[in-house]
């Protein structure tokens, strides 16, 4: 954060005269400096000048002596003898507990209605024995300062300022700085320069346009230039033989005295004021000036006493185990990487001075009786310096400067100005000698094409456009029309322009960001979608809209296979083994997405869900019948011929739509009954999968494996109960696609995973889907408009014929005229038999182009019944 005070702005830029931070965020918020928040005095008015016209001593019954007042307030005293209590004059009666006043003083006066810092409010009271109509103010009571042991005497208050006191009544709001407002904002870390009123002045400039006088240049100077570096400075050595990343620790280190400047003299009230608007105390003038350079300029310097140094200064890393005492007088072990300023005291570089732009040391700190300082503006590593501020928890406003990259070429500048400033407010003189030790390297040249700018912002800036914007944040800037390229030099404030794109930012950031268009991002249309992709979300739709919730499982698998019942021969169980699972427990990929999801659905009953209903649209992996291919050596590119046999080791991945529904389909309600989950909704699931993806698919009953066939790899119908199952087939009769299986879960698989009894399932292969979907286009068969015929058989099957194998073979008997098919009544009794049942359905039959005849009738009716006892070992019952 950064504290900007439009007073302090002015030095830099020209401000309007009613500029108020609240406008002043405005402007600054267009360039990038963001509003934190805005800091008032906490004062309200009226708070008035008045003059004290008699004052009597008064003991109080608690021992205290008051002074009770009558206070000249101008336009707001009280009429004679009309007031809250009578007096000679216009005045008002005040109670004040303080001192050092006389009759004839100026004080401060807030008038009811007034409120101070920490919302304290001013009114009309009566205590002892008087009415006090106002209070008479000390400096902390307005936030001025800590003084509480006498109110404020405007004559030598104002007198020490320069400021002459006003007449009696003036509003002191202005006079004494309580009206002004304090922009506080927030600063990122590639706009270091920014923690300083350098850098707010700029960008102020940028936003608005006003007149900006870089008072940071050399050029800016008294004399028009810094003074160049000679012989008789004080001598300052560096040497750095582990350097961080390459980047000496400090490659500038500048060094002036100023000798005999009064100890005593006291630090400019402009300057405290502008201190403490940044929340920094003032301590003494060298240290008050060294701070404030800081904050003006962004370079950050330190004040030495000069006889408690001994020469040279030698800038150096920490040996490990070395100690150090910070001026928070806290002892700290130093490490290797630790960039030191020393001293040769005792022996070269011995002595300690501090820890290099983050904090100084207590042994050469200034006192009250030091006359001779040594001033340090140095150039350091913004890495070093951020790992040292980190390791000893010491983040300073200084280390917060220099990590973030400072001005390489502003030490001598900072150095000068402090220099003059301590001279001018504490006496002294300015030694000729001057120290600039600089291995600074040029900032690192940028090459940009023309169309840059336009191709990432998206915004049409012209070259001439952005020529102009990059000149305005300082940088040299070159023309190659025949390369159509800029060269760049950034300016040595801007450390974090080193490539085309932060050039392109500061181009889209000075033109406004509000030019460049606010544009949705707009996602790609169903019809823009890969075929794959939009099957499986009109999938995913399908099952959200009949009520269940998708969730994503991880593909990990350990031994729901032996849960789930397959037999030791299913293919299933054939699974891609991970070199470095994430669990030992789930070393292999599954082969169904049921092996993971079944998890999932035994997760949410043991948490308590008494319904659940979930799917999941994902990819499985099969290794069945794929030879994994030897792992190519790293020292050459694979041969065609072993990226051949890759490809064929990669186990298939299709992508596989399962679900799971346990518990209740529908709760209780008034007159209805709860209604469990089962089979026929499992099934109906699995068929609207189909249906979304314009599929005629047909359930069909799954015949118990035969001896013949049961030890063939994928007769199980495992985890399904074999009773309760359909396959879900697409295509001819003989050779047609099963795409998966739907029905109730075998009881064995519900207690392994703690389901319950019944619970329901299906998957389908959604690959299988896309391949066996017509490519090309399809005409719908119309809507016939001829009568429907409606006919109803009941056939007497055994016990173990499923109803939807007599449904199939009435469907494939009556062919297209078969509008709908329902089964609608069952029976079983002993007039049928033993292991007998009666299996009824109703029949709707309709032909496309003409009413259907009575012998039309009677021969689909002759085929369906043919069909049936031949298929099913049905007979017609009567």
């Amino acid at each position: 954060m950064a504290f900007v005070s439009i007073e302090w702005l002015g030095r830099w830029c020209e401000v309007p005269a009613d500029l108020n931070a609240t406008q002043l965020a405005k402007d600054l918020v267009r360039v990038g400096l963001e509003e934190e928040t805005i800091h008032s005095s906490g004062v309200t008015g009226p708070l008035v000048c008045g003059e004290v016209v008699r004052m009597t001593p008064e003991t109080a019954s608690n021992g205290k002596t008051v002074n009770y007042c009558r206070v000249n307030v101008g336009e707001f005293n009280d009429v004679p003898g009309e007031g809250k209590e009578p007096s000679d004059v216009a005045s008002r009666s005040i109670i004040c507990g303080a001192h050092n006043f006389k009759v004839g003083d100026h004080v401060v006066v807030s008038l009811p209605g007034a409120v101070l810092p920490g919302d304290f409010k001013i009114a009309t009271r009566k205590t002892y024995g008087h009415i006090s109509d106002g209070m008479i103010c000390s400096a902390r009571e307005l936030g001025l300062g800590e003084d509480h042991s006498g109110i404020i005497v405007l004559e030598d208050y104002l007198g020490e300022r320069g400021i002459e006191v006003p007449p009696v009544g003036s509003d002191l709001l202005p006079v004494l700085g309580l009206n002004k407002e304090l922009l506080e904002i927030n600063i990122t870390p590639d706009r270091g320069y920014c923690f300083s009123m350098r850098g707010v002045g700029r960008e102020y400039s940028h936003s608005t346009g006003a007149k900006f006088t870089d008072w940071g240049l050399a050029a800016n100077l008294a004399e028009g230039k810094a003074p160049a570096a000679n012989d008789d400075g004080f001598k300052v050595e560096i040497e750095d033989d582990a350097p961080i990343r390459g980047r000496v620790g400090c490659d500038r280190f500048v060094a002036r005295v100023v000798r005999g400047f009064d100890p005593g003299a006291k630090t400019p009230d402009w300057m405290v004021a502008r201190l403490e608007s940044a929340g920094m105390r003032s301590i003494s003038l060298p240290v008050d000036v060294t701070n404030y350079v800081m904050l003006d300029l962004g370079q950050p310097m330190h004040a030495y006493d000069l006889d408690k140094v001994e020469g040279p200064i030698v800038v150096r890393r920490a040996k490990t185990g070395e100690e150090h005492t910070t001026l928070d007088n806290v002892e700290r072990i130093l490490d290797a990487e630790d960039l030191l300023i020393t001293d040769c005291h005792g022996e070269r570089g011995a002595r300690v001075l501090g820890i290099a732009g983050v904090m100084g040391g207590a042994d050469t700190e200034m006192t009250a009786g030091s006359s001779n300082v040594l001033l340090e503006a140095a150039h350091f590593d913004a890495v070093s310096v951020a790992r040292s501020a980190r390791r000893h928890k010491l983040p300073t406003e200084a280390s917060k400067r220099f990590e973030r990259g400072t001005d390489p070429e502003l030490p001598p500048v900072a150095a000068q100005y402090a220099a003059e400033l301590l001279v001018e407010y504490g006496g002294g003189t300015i030694d000729a000698g001057v120290t600039d030790v600089n291995h600074t390297a040029p900032m690192p040249v940028v090459t940009m094409g023309y169309g840059e700018p336009s191709g990432l912002v998206g915004v049409d800036y012209s070259v001439e456009r952005c020529e102009e914007l990059l000149r305005a944040i300082g940088c040299e800037v070159a023309r190659d029309d025949a390369t159509e390229t800029f060269t760049v030099n950034p300016p040595s404030w801007r450390p974090d322009l080193v490539g085309p794109a932060h050039l392109i930012e500061e181009i889209a950031r000075l033109d406004g960001f509000d030019k460049i268009p606010s544009l949705v991002p707009v996602g790609p249309g169903a019809e823009g979608l890969p075929e794959n992709l939009r099957s499986r979300r009109e999938v995913s739709e399908t099952l959200a809209q009949a009520g269940l919730t998708e969730v994503m499982t991880y593909p990990f698998l350990g031994e729901e296979h032996d849960r789930q019942g397959f037999p030791l021969d299913d293919p299933r169980r054939e699974t891609v083994k991970l070199a470095n699972p994430l669990a030992d427990d789930a070393p292999a990929l599954r082969t169904s997405v049921l092996d993971t999801l079944l998890d999932t659905a035994s997760r949410n009953v043991s948490r308590g869900n008494e319904r659940v209903a979930i799917f999941e649209v994902d990819q499985v992996s099969l290794a069945h019948g794929v030879e994994p291919a030897p792992i190519p050596g790293v020292e050459d590119r694979p041969s065609e011929e072993e990226m051949k046999a890759l490809r064929a080791g990669v186990p298939r991945q299709p992508w596989h739509v399962a679900a799971v529904l346990a518990g209740n389909a529908f709760e209780a309600a008034p007159g209805e009954p709860a209604r469990a989950w089962d089979y026929a909704d499992a099934i109906g699931l699995a068929l609207r999968v189909a249906a979304s993806q314009g599929l005629a698919v047909r359930p069909e009953a799954v015949d118990t494996p035969s001896a013949a066939n049961a030890a063939k790899p994928g007769a199980s119908v495992a985890p399904f109960h074999p009773g309760r199952v359909a396959q879900i087939r697409v295509g001819a009769e003989s050779g047609g696609k099963v795409l998966g299986h739907a029905g109730e879960l075998n009881p064995k698989v519900c207690e392994a995973f703690g389901l319950p009894l019944r619970t329901c399932a299906f998957e389908i292969d959604l690959d299988a889907i896309e391949k066996a979907r017509l490519k090309e286009a399809f005409q719908l068969r119309p809507v016939s408009t001829f009568p429907v015929a409606k006919e109803d058989l009941a056939f007497v099957v055994d016990a173990d014929v499923s109803a939807l194998k007599v449904q199939n073979a009435i469907a494939k008997a009556a062919g297209a005229t078969l509008e709908d098919v329902r089964l609608f009544d069952t029976f079983a009794g002993d007039q049928l038999g033993e292991g007998k049942k009666s299996l009824a359905f109703a029949l709707r039959l309709r032909a496309a182009d003409h009413t259907l005849e009575a012998k039309e009738i009677k021969e689909i009716r002759g085929r369906i019944i043919a069909k049936v006892e031949k298929t099913c070992r049905a007979t017609l019952r009567a």
